[in-house]
């Protein structure tokens, strides 16, 4: 054998020698080493398309990635609500978010900069050098470029209600670039571009639901009510103009999804929210990606420490665990509650399908995926595929309550979107005629704080409507003078935005001047 592939290698040699004698072989001179790709030689075939929206794709799991010792990404956005606390408080930077004495040093708010750019500049690549691969179908062109649109999207509507103004790029960056050292754009056209971005994507996608887990025309039009809604509130305060594009885009999907319930729609229990089973099914009309060969699912800090929860016994971090003053102002009943049935669990089995004992106090397991971690009787398969909701039906049903509600006051319509939320969680909703128009909205804003608690969404509804749900009373602050009560700290106007990186400032000093109110 050894023979063999030494023959075929020197008659590989000698035809390669033979080619410099040759002006046949040309040709093979001339081309490019596959070893040095460059944006310029790689974007030549489909395939390479597919492959640079795929790296898009994979980008956004940066939300699950480390931020030191027991802290993820992702609790940047969950420890500022007051909904959440700790138990293990070994990391500073993550204690210092739960305490809201974060700065520009804060490894979460580099962490998350970087990532979103990042997911900005593989989406930029795509959208300037896949228009001139040819041949390709234009179709699987279309698609790929409206992909790419949404993820850019997506990623600038996060930076825009993070930071506010921030560097607007559209174009694949080089050392060269003439805005190498961007300046910050204004939120007003950073939420243009978002709008323009997603209302081509909207254009360009056919298909409404996607199982593999790409963007489709559901979660273009969901994501786009969404942005309308926010830019209706704080801090563009654009109002009933775009309280009536939300309503009406949350509407198309609803529409969509009563037209076809097996594919949009509610799931019917809150397990099936996270049975890795159905990710990218009916209600989750957009999720992060996961897969235990690449990546496993990021959201194991919610796990209580050393508890024996999973297959691996006595673990987890605790390092997010909800408050106890969140979890009691639930309504009495609210399925949401129920152990074993809801967001929360007080009680599990040992090693994850052993005997059954009490966790003490209660804890989120709302991304906890019991096929890989274990239930009663039946042992995990230690793979955790189960992927992270980004988009969900329940949203835009709230998403037309409340914006419909905004546009004409409540009606038959903005009150069956609230009761299809608080049916299934078993709870009972008042008629049409309990409410008045400030009632009704106070109704929907609770609902978002219970039912999307612990999805990175509540921080943002803090943010763009300048209210934070109190506890205590049941109703809603003001956003500046709201006290966490997990730490008794004050919400201040600085908190209304997080701070600029300090390694990122002195890298770009065009990125001045800081936020407000650190240094």
């Amino acid at each position: 054998m050894k023979k063999l592939h030494l023959y075929k290698l020197t008659k590989a040699v000698g035809g390669i020698a033979l080619c410099f004698l040759s002006l046949s072989c040309s040709d093979f001179l001339k081309e490019s080493d596959p070893s040095n790709l460059s944006p310029d030689n790689f974007y030549t075939i489909p395939d390479h398309a597919e492959a640079a929206i795929a790296a898009t794709y994979a980008d956004l799991r940066f939300y699950g990635d480390g931020a030191g010792i027991f802290s993820s990404n992702w609790q940047l956005l969950e420890a500022v609500t007051g909904t959440s606390t700790t138990e293990t408080a070994q990391n500073s930077d993550l204690n210092n978010l739960y305490s809201l004495s974060y700065d520009g040093n804060t490894q979460h708010v580099i962490n998350w900069w970087n990532g979103l750019y990042k997911v900005i500049a593989n989406a930029n690549l795509v959208l300037d050098k896949v228009p001139s691969i040819d041949p390709m179908d234009e179709t699987q062109k279309t698609k790929i470029l409206s992909e790419a649109r949404f993820l850019r999207a997506l990623a600038y509507f996060n930076i825009v209600r993070l930071w506010g103004d921030a560097p607007l790029i559209t174009l694949p960056q080089t050392a060269s670039s003439e805005d190498f050292f961007p300046e910050r754009t204004s939120q007003e056209q950073i939420y243009n571009l978002i709008v323009e971005d997603l209302q081509f994507a909207e254009s360009g996608l056919s298909a409404w639901t996607d199982a593999s887990g790409r963007v489709n025309k559901a979660a273009v039009k969901a994501l786009l009510s969404k942005v309308y809604l926010t830019m209706a509130g704080y801090p563009l305060q654009k109002g009933a103009s775009h309280y009536t594009l939300a309503a009406n885009k949350a509407k198309e999907v609803i529409d969509y999804a009563n037209a076809n319930p097996s594919e949009i729609g509610l799931f019917d229990t809150y397990k099936q929210v996270h049975d890795e089973t159905l990710k990218n099914t009916k209600e989750h009309l957009f999720q992060i990606q996961y897969n235990s060969v690449v990546a496993g699912n990021p959201m194991g800090n919610y796990y209580p420490n050393f508890k024996p929860v999973t297959y691996s016994g006595p673990g987890g971090t605790g390092s997010t665990v909800p408050t106890r003053s969140f979890y009691d102002s639930f309504e009495s009943g609210d399925l949401r509650t129920k152990d074993q049935d809801g967001w929360f669990y007080t009680s599990y089995y040992t090693n994850g399908n052993g005997e059954p004992f009490d966790l003490g106090a209660p804890y989120v397991f709302k991304h906890f995926n019991q096929i890989a971690n274990g239930y009663e009787g039946v042992a995990g398969t230690r793979n955790n595929n189960l992927n992270v909701p980004v988009l969900r039906y329940a949203e835009v049903l709230l998403i037309y309550a409340e914006a419909q509600n905004e546009v004409g006051g409540p009606d038959a319509n903005t009150l069956a979107a609230l009761k299809q939320i608080r049916d299934r969680a078993e709870l009972s909703t008042p008629g049409l005629g309990s409410f008045s128009k400030d009632s009704f909205r106070e109704a929907v804003w609770k609902e978002r704080w219970y039912e999307f608690c612990y999805e990175s969404k509540t921080w943002f509804d803090m943010v763009r409507l300048r209210k934070v749900f109190n506890e205590k009373t049941k109703g809603f602050d003001d956003f500046v003078g709201h006290v966490n009560l997990n730490t008794n700290v004050t919400l201040s106007e600085k908190h209304l935005l997080f701070p600029l990186g300090i390694q990122e400032m002195l890298n770009n000093p065009n990125l001045s001047p800081q936020n407000p109110g650190y240094n």
